[in-house]
Formats: C-alpha cells, sequence, structure tokens
C-alpha cells in the first residue's frame, strides 16, 4: 500500500515538473553577470541572452553585478528562486578561484549551483602601456626586479582571474609588484591606455582589439601554445617560464534545486545555441574558444578547476579576506 502511494506520489512529481518544464520560461529570464559590461564575462553573458530570448520567446535581460571579484553577484544568483528565470555567469574567478582565495564566502560554487554548461574558454593575456618603459616580458620582469614593489598592475578586481593570474606570474618570476583592482576591463583599459597604470593580465577576448588596433601592447599570452588570435604573440613560456598557463572560463548555472527537466531543456538549448554557425562566427571574431557538452562534463570540470586554481592560490600566496 505505501509502496503504491510512494509510485503514484512520484508519478505526478515527475508529470507536474515535466508540465513545468514544457511551459518554462513563463516570464523574463535574469542572466546576472558579475562583471562590468565590455568584460569577456558580459560579452558571453550578452550572446547567450540574445539567443535564449529567440529561442523562448521570452525576454532575456544581463543583470550586471560587478563588485568583489565576482562575490557580489554570484552571491545573488546562489540565493534565487530555484525556477529557471534567475541564471549566473559561472566563470573560473568566482567559481573556480574564490574557494580558495577567500577565507570565507557567502556562497558554496558547489552546493549552491547546477551546473549548466562550459560555454568557452578565454586565455589571459599580458598587456602593456605603449608609454610603458618595457616591450617584451623579459624586459618588464627586468624592471620589476631593478625597482621592485615600483610597478603597478591592474586586474578585474580582488579575486578576478586577471588578478590571480598576475599573482601566479609575480611569484613564477619572483617579482614584487603592487595590484590596483578595477571593477572592470573599460576602466583598466582606459587607465592602461592612458599610462596611469603600465600593464595587466586581461582576458583575451577584451584584450584582443586593443592589441590589434595597436592602443595596447601584447607581451605575451598565458597558454601552452600561440592563440590563433594573436598568432604573433608569444606565449609566456616562450619568455622563459616554462608550463606557465592561465586559462579563464565562462560557463553558465542555475540555483540549486532547479528541477532537472529546466536544467536538461537549458543545456539542450545552449548546446544548439553553440553550434549554430552565426553564433560559431561571432564567437571565433571575439576571440572565444567554444566548449560546450553535457551538465555532468561541467560539474566535474568545475571540480577539477578549482582544485587546480586552489593550488594556485596556495603557491602564489594571493589572499583576499
Amino acid at each position: 500500500m505505501c509502496s503504491s502511494f510512494r509510485l503514484v506520489a512520484l508519478a505526478a512529481t515527475f508529470v507536474c515538473t515535466t508540465s513545468f518544464a514544457q511551459q518554462y520560461p513563463t516570464r523574463p529570464i535574469r542572466i546576472i553577470a558579475q562583471f562590468t559590461p565590455g568584460t569577456s564575462t558580459d560579452i558571453m553573458a550578452r550572446v547567450v541572452a540574445q539567443k535564449l530570448s529567440a529561442s523562448f520567446g521570452q525576454q532575456v535581460i544581463v543583470d550586471n553585478r560587478p563588485g568583489a571579484g565576482g562575490v557580489l553577484g554570484t552571491e545573488i544568483g546562489a540565493k534565487a528562486t530555484p525556477d529557471g528565470h534567475t541564471l549566473t555567469m559561472a566563470v573560473s574567478s568566482a567559481f573556480g578561484i574564490n574557494p580558495t582565495l577567500y577565507s570565507k564566502l557567502p556562497y558554496d560554487a558547489v552546493k549552491d549551483f547546477e551546473p549548466l554548461m562550459n560555454l568557452a574558454l578565454t586565455p589571459q593575456t599580458l598587456m602593456a602601456s605603449m608609454s610603458a618603459p618595457f616591450k617584451t616580458v623579459k624586459e618588464f620582469v627586468a624592471i620589476a626586479r631593478d625597482k621592485p614593489g615600483t610597478i603597478n598592475y591592474a586586474s578585474l578586481g580582488s579575486g578576478s582571474t586577471s588578478h590571480l593570474t598576475s599573482e601566479m606570474f609575480r611569484a613564477a618570476a619572483g617579482i614584487r609588484i603592487s595590484h590596483v583592482p578595477f571593477k572592470g576591463s573599460a576602466d583598466a583599459h582606459t587607465q592602461l591606455i592612458g599610462g596611469q597604470i603600465p600593464v595587466m593580465f586581461d582576458a583575451i577576448p577584451a584584450a584582443m582589439p586593443h592589441i590589434k588596433s595597436g592602443r595596447l601592447r601584447g607581451l605575451g599570452i598565458a597558454t601552452l601554445k600561440r592563440s590563433p588570435f594573436l598568432p604573433d604573440l608569444p606565449t609566456i613560456a616562450e619568455a622563459g617560464y616554462a608550463g606557465f598557463e592561465a586559462v579563464g572560463w565562462i560557463g553558465i548555472a542555475a540555483p540549486a534545486k532547479t528541477p532537472v527537466a529546466v536544467l536538461d531543456k537549458l543545456n539542450a538549448e545552449l548546446q544548439r545555441m553553440l553550434n549554430e554557425p552565426d553564433v560559431k562566427d561571432r564567437l571565433n571574431t571575439l576571440a572565444f574558444t567554444p566548449v560546450g557538452g553535457t551538465r555532468k562534463e561541467f560539474g566535474d570540470y568545475m571540480k577539477a578547476e578549482i582544485a587546480k586554481w586552489g593550488k594556485a592560490v596556495k603557491e602564489s600566496g594571493a589572499r583576499v579576506d
């Protein structure tokens, strides 16, 4: 009798969940982007928003919530109603780095979210002001060693991938440079172009336009092989730092306890989006390397990245309290 009751209850739950997923979305969808407009996170969020809006017939808005290396926006996403109408950009800084970098976080990157998909990879690029007194990685390191503590570097905020990549490089090169955090690429790049800040790491989608236009000088890219997007730019490894690699990632997630049927529907739609020729062309133009895949694949990747970046945090000595 009890078994029969449980079966009926499970069947009713399945029908209800399936029906909800079929009707989803029933109102506008909000995508939380933890960084300012113009950053790689924001750019990808807007690509997703445009496509989901067209597919679902509902307005999809990007809600920029910058601050604290992605902590503020990610906390909002973690506490959102788990019905698929609030999604959060699952980026390497907020989801991969912060769990180790911060002594306390108001969210758990694994327990508070359901991973939907890893959308793209974004290697970090070292670039400098055209007025900076160095033109190569080796020259930068030589001056930093000669004048320790006198060179400032910009980042997208404490805890961002650009911040930790800079700290990893500082440790690898044995130099002392000073951190100047910004809320996003636009402000940091303005200071860099103006010569107020001489150097910074940023993701290739945000860095490439300035390097190609000649407004900023590319010094190196943090990949093991040269990037097809900037083939003339040497890798950091070529400058003598073998194995130096810092590749960010931009995915998307939903709050924990979001119905599985809704998660599967979103994953399928995102995969379809990445396979569209116009999206492929657009991401290629913007210097994103698309990924895609299942929800489980992204979840497993995220856990591995938390461990990898955690090791990097400890080795660099970086810490945010």
